[in-house]
């Protein structure tokens, strides 16, 4: 971090030795019996969590493990997740932690691209860990498995007996700040995703900036975050930001579906109601259109918090209605770890994403390269201490995106004249479909694959409530037939299946540059015309 963001924010740099899982079970050592994670299994508190964190790091290096070598995450959000994440950087190795709605495929290639030296997996997610095995030329010697589900084969282990068989670790690596700490994968625009390298420094800094300096989380909050611990925004919500400070977060394994969020607001899970709520807006949306929303009394919410796509002025409007609570939107992203462009609990203005976090620059450029003025859209670029260190064997977009201390996003905003800024969409052709990227080129090559389709190309169209849903336009073979439910059908088949096309139509054809390019830009003019 340089020097001049450091003193405006008044935030210490880390010492040069600094392991991050050391440094939050050492902020902790206070509070031994204080619950730190809560799921529908029961709680687990902060001197239990050192204890188990200790163990899983000495029994992964018992395995033979290396500094600095991977270990894939694929786990359901539950007390097991913290353990194992935190154990793997205490350990000095290198946790991966992976989206648990993918397919084999994309395991395999996570497999093979990190190189992991052992899985720590949910028992219900082992199926689809052995077809992506069975798919990869992996590394991997060990899986280690979290509530078995089926009998285990002689190549997996039982987490509780792996933790139970280890003594606690006596003393972390002796890691710095700038040492590889963990991986996320980052969505790609061609469908190939990118390994995203974070620091052991970087949770330091957002932990810092964002979820003390701009949330003010207190220790007596209680967390509970839509967005699972494998997103950057969820990493942040549910564990990193509350053991800073102390505090007390709810896991849940299952998809946050309105019934299933209502639920723990009410205090479904352990009696506890949450303070603090982190959503996206595709979830606000269904949670404010469903009959049974609980009341402004049957909820303890002080802060609501948002990220993932842009909120929609009316979204946040009719939450304070019935709530009485701001939502606070804002954006991150992968590459710089969580959120660095928001609004403030005290400051909210909806249609806008906020203000600069402090410790952050943010500087919109034309197609010259140059600052543009106020009142003008232009390319987002961030400067700040949480920018990854780089994307894994992928030298090329790492120089594309990591710039010379400013970090490329990707998307287009307008700084206004109060200094907020308003998202303008996508540089490129990404989509983000319910807080998820979405590339359009991996679901129109899944489309091609069906034997009745010639061509096709997918773009996003705003709903109802003005959040993003993907629309393909599909040309058929001479002669063939086919349903947009078959197609939607096939695709759910083949791709996670968040990725399928909402909409499908069939047309002629599409339109092209003269060398055959799909201009996609031509769809979105002739849908937002026929609006």
């Amino acid at each position: 971090m340089s020097s001049e963001a450091t003193l405006s924010t008044g935030v210490s740099a880390p010492p040069e030795q600094f392991n991050y899982a050391q440094h939050l079970l050492g902020l902790n050592v206070q509070r031994p019996a204080k619950v730190a994670f809560l799921d529908d299994s029961g709680s687990l508190t902060y001197g239990a969590l050192d204890e188990r964190v200790r163990r899983v790091a000495a029994g992964l290096r018992s395995l033979g493990i290396r500094r600095e070598e991977r270990v894939l995450l694929l786990m359901h959000d539950g007390n097991d997740w913290p353990v194992n994440f935190l154990g793997a950087m205490y350990a000095g190795l290198v946790p991966v932690a992976v989206n648990t709605l993918l397919t084999a495929d994309d395991y395999a290639f996570m497999l093979e691209h990190s190189r992991a030296q052992a899985v720590l997996v949910s028992g219900a997610l082992v199926p689809t860990l052995n077809a992506a095995m069975v798919k990869s030329d992996h590394e991997v010697g060990k899986v280690i498995v979290s509530h078995p589900a089926a009998p285990l084969h002689p190549s997996e282990v039982d987490l509780e007996a792996f933790i139970q068989a280890h003594q606690p670790l006596p003393k972390p690596a002796a890691t710095s700040p700038d040492d590889p700490g963990f991986w996320l994968y980052s969505s790609g625009s061609t469908g190939r995703p990118k390994g995203t390298v974070h620091s052991h420094g970087n949770p330091y800094w957002t932990s810092e900036l964002y979820g003390k300096g701009v949330l003010d989380l207190q220790e007596n909050d209680v967390c509970f975050s839509a967005a699972k611990l494998f997103f950057a925004y969820g990493l942040g919500n549910a564990l990193t930001f509350p053991m800073t400070v102390g505090a007390t977060t709810i896991l849940m394994g299952e998809r946050p579906t309105p019934d299933a969020t209502f639920k723990r607001w009410t205090g479904g899970t352990g009696g506890l109601k949450p303070t603090v709520f982190y959503g996206a807006p595709t979830g606000f949306a269904g949670m404010l259109a469903h009959p049974a929303l609980p009341t402004k009394t049957d909820v303890a919410m002080r802060l609501v918090s948002s990220a993932g796509e842009a909120l929609p002025a009316e979204l946040g409007e009719k939450f304070k209605r019935h709530f009485g609570v701001d939502i606070v939107d804002g954006i991150g992203s992968t590459e710089m770890l969580h959120i660095f462009l928001s609004n403030t609990p005290k400051r909210v203005r909806y249609g806008t994403t906020g203000w600069p976090v402090p410790g952050y620059d943010i500087e919109l450029r034309g197609e010259n390269g140059e600052p543009v003025p106020d009142g003008e859209p232009g390319d987002l670029y961030i400067h700040g201490p949480t920018a990854a260190m780089m994307y894994w064997g992928n030298r090329a977009k790492t120089q594309d995106t990591f710039q010379g201390g400013w970090t490329k996003s990707g998307d287009k905003y307008v700084r206004n004249a109060d200094g907020s800024y308003t998202y303008g969409g996508r540089s490129d052709d990404m989509l983000k479909v319910s807080g998820i990227y979405v590339s359009p080129f991996e679901v129109e090559a899944t489309l091609v694959q069906h034997a009745a389709v010639l061509e096709a190309a997918v773009i996003g169209v705003p709903d109802a409530e003005g959040l993003t849903k993907t629309k393909a336009f599909v040309v058929l073979k001479t002669g063939a037939k086919a349903s947009a439910d078959e197609l939607k059908a096939f695709v759910k088949g083949k791709l996670a299946p968040y990725k399928y096309p909402r909409q499908i139509e069939f047309v002629t054809d599409l339109p092209k540059t003269a060398t055959g390019k799909i201009q996609r830009f031509k769809l979105r003019e002739s849908e937002t015309a026929g609006r």
